[in-house]
C-alpha cells in the first residue's frame, strides 16, 4: 500500500479533507487507519481566517485526533515571515480574521487598523469580513512605505456551494492600486512543509493535496513526495497541462489508495495501465502536439488512463500542451469523463 514507504502525512485540508464543513468521503477512514498503522498526520491549510485550535476542533468534529500543535496555517508562517522585516514592538496593520490579528500580537507586535498609524508591515490574510475599506487602508499603507506580505495567493477558496473568492483574488485587488506584489508566507513556497516535517520529527512524509498551484508546488519545492487527489480544484485538464514543478509523484481519485492493501504505489505513478497506450504525435495543421489514448476494455478506468496519458504528456518540452484524442470506445469513455 501506498503508506508504506512514508512516515508522516502533510495534509492540505479545503478540498481535500474537507469541503466546508462536511469531510471528504474516504478521508478520515484513512487519515485514521494511517496514525493507527503508526505513521503521524499533520494539517497544512493556506486558509488564514482560523486559529490553530478552531482548524483542530473541526478536524475532530469530523473524528479524526487532532490537536492544535498538528496544524500549521498560513498566518502562523506568515507572522514568522514578518519577524524578518519588523522589530518586535513594530506597529503591523492586519487586513485578516480576529485569530490572525491574535497571532500578530503573541508575536510581539502593535496591531493596527489604519495607515495613519504608520505600520512597518502589512500582513493580509483571508476574512470573511474582508471589504474595500480593509483594502484601502492597506494600500495606503503600502504606498506609504510597508513591507506587504500575504498569508497565501489562493485565487479561490472551495466551500459547500463552489469556489468562492480566495485571498489571492482580494490580494490582487490591492496589488492593482499599488502595484506592490506581496511575498507570500503559504503554499506553494517550501517553508510549511519544512517547519511541519520538522515540528514532526520525521524524515519521509508524503503530501496530499487537491491544488497543484499551491500543495503540490509546495511539497515538490519541499523535495517531497506528493499525492494529487482529485476531489478538489485541479482536475485532469490542469493535470495534463501543469508544468514540471506543479506534477505530483502519485495521482488517485480519493485518500483511500493510502491503505489500500491491493494498489501498489507504482500503480499510482503516471505508467501505461489498465491495457491503455499513449502515443505523441504531431498535428500537420496546427505543428502542436497530439496524446494519442487507445486499448482499454470494459474494466479500465477513467484513472488508468489518465495515468497513461500523463506519462505520454509530461515526457514533452516545458511548456508544450498536448490535445489529447481517443483511438478506442474506452479511451472515449475515459476523456469524455475527464471534460
Amino acid at each position: 500500500m501506498l503508506i508504506s514507504g512514508y512516515d508522516a502525512l502533510l495534509l492540505d485540508l479545503d478540498g481535500t479533507v474537507w469541503h466546508g464543513d462536511a469531510s471528504i468521503p474516504g478521508a478520515v477512514d484513512a487519515i485514521n487507519a494511517a496514525i493507527t498503522s503508526g505513521r503521524r498526520a499533520a494539517y497544512i491549510t493556506n486558509n488564514a481566517s482560523k486559529a490553530p485550535r478552531d482548524v483542530a476542533s473541526k478536524l475532530q468534529s469530523i473524528g479524526l485526533k487532532a490537536t492544535e500543535k498538528d496544524v500549521m496555517t498560513s498566518a502562523q508562517a506568515a507572522v514568522q515571515l514578518a519577524q524578518q522585516h519588523a522589530a518586535p514592538g513594530a506597529a503591523v496593520l492586519v487586513v485578516g480574521a480576529d485569530s490572525f490579528r491574535d497571532l500578530v500580537r503573541e508575536a510581539g507586535f502593535t496591531v493596527v487598523d489604519s495607515a495613519d498609524d504608520a505600520p512597518a508591515v502589512v500582513l493580509h490574510g483571508h476574512s470573511p469580513d474582508n471589504g474595500w475599506r480593509h483594502l484601502s487602508e492597506a494600500a495606503l499603507a503600502i504606498q506609504a512605505g510597508a513591507t506587504y506580505l500575504a498569508s497565501n495567493l489562493d485565487s479561490t477558496l472551495p466551500m459547500d456551494r463552489g469556489f468562492m473568492v480566495g485571498n489571492g483574488s482580494m490580494v490582487a485587488a490591492v496589488t492593482n492600486a499599488t502595484g506592490v506584489t506581496p511575498r507570500a508566507a503559504g503554499k506553494p513556497g517550501p517553508a510549511m512543509f519544512t517547519l511541519t516535517r520538522d515540528n514532526l520529527g520525521v524524515t519521509a512524509p508524503l503530501v496530499i493535496g487537491d491544488r497543484l498551484d499551491t500543495d503540490i508546488a509546495g511539497g515538490v519545492a519541499a523535495g517531497m513526495d506528493t499525492l494529487h487527489v482529485l476531489t478538489g480544484v485541479s482536475g485532469p485538464r490542469a493535470l495534463i497541462s501543469a508544468p514540471a514543478d506543479q506534477r505530483p509523484t502519485f495521482i488517485a481519485e480519493d485518500m483511500s489508495v493510502l491503505v489500500d492493501a491491493s494498489v501498489e504505489a507504482d500503480q499510482l505513478r503516471p505508467c501505461a495501465q489498465g491495457g491503455f497506450t499513449a502515443a505523441v504525435e504531431r498535428d500537420d495543421d496546427t505543428g502542436g502536439s497530439v496524446v494519442v489514448l487507445d486499448g482499454g476494455d470494459e474494466t479500465s478506468t477513467s484513472m488508468q488512463a489518465l495515468r497513461t496519458v500523463l506519462k505520454a504528456a509530461w515526457s514533452l518540452g516545458a511548456g508544450e500542451v498536448p490535445d489529447v484524442e481517443a483511438a478506442s470506445a474506452a479511451a472515449r469513455r475515459a476523456v469524455e469523463s475527464w471534460w
